[in-house]
């Protein structure tokens, strides 16, 4: 049986489970929850206390890419850090999706009944999830010329 960093890494992907949910110390996520929002990160990743953990741990907003603080991000972050910061949330949880590649959880995020990646991607604040093509220069020939309205 192989060892896994339950302190770095606290959740399991989907083919982990199959190996080591019954050695897990703590709960793995499966399904959807409620949690007390205690850090906002950036725009789409906040660090979440649940009553069945002793631990506070991550979670990346499912579907969402906000851009990175260094690259303009800190207004969703701000934007993030009012709306979310010392309440509690939903989390919907996508048991196909459950953890991405650095082992944090993912799932949708809802506060009085919005889901906060789509406000964040209705407010400009956020792109959905693999269109911000980070590091791509725009093709001209795609771009779509000005047309002025009258």
């Amino acid at each position: 049986m192989m060892e896994h960093d339950y302190k770095n890494y606290p959740e399991l992907t989907n083919s982990q489970m199959q190996e080591l949910e019954f050695s897990s110390p703590h709960k793995q996520i499966t399904s959807n929850f409620f949690a007390k929002v205690v850090k906002v990160h950036d725009g789409d990743t906040i660090t979440l206390q649940a009553e069945f953990r002793d631990f506070t741990f991550p979670l990346r907003f499912l579907n969402i890419d906000a851009k990175e603080l260094n690259e303009g991000g800190e207004e969703a972050r701000d934007w993030l850090k009012d709306m979310l910061e010392g309440e509690e949330v939903e989390i919907l949880i996508d048991s196909t999706n459950r953890v991405d590649k650095y082992g944090r959880l993912l799932g949708s995020v809802f506060y009085r009944g919005m889901n906060i990646g789509d406000e964040e991607i209705y407010l400009g604040l956020a792109l959905p999830f693999g269109t911000q093509g980070e590091g791509q220069v725009p093709a001209i020939s795609k771009m779509v010329p000005y047309i002025e309205w009258q």
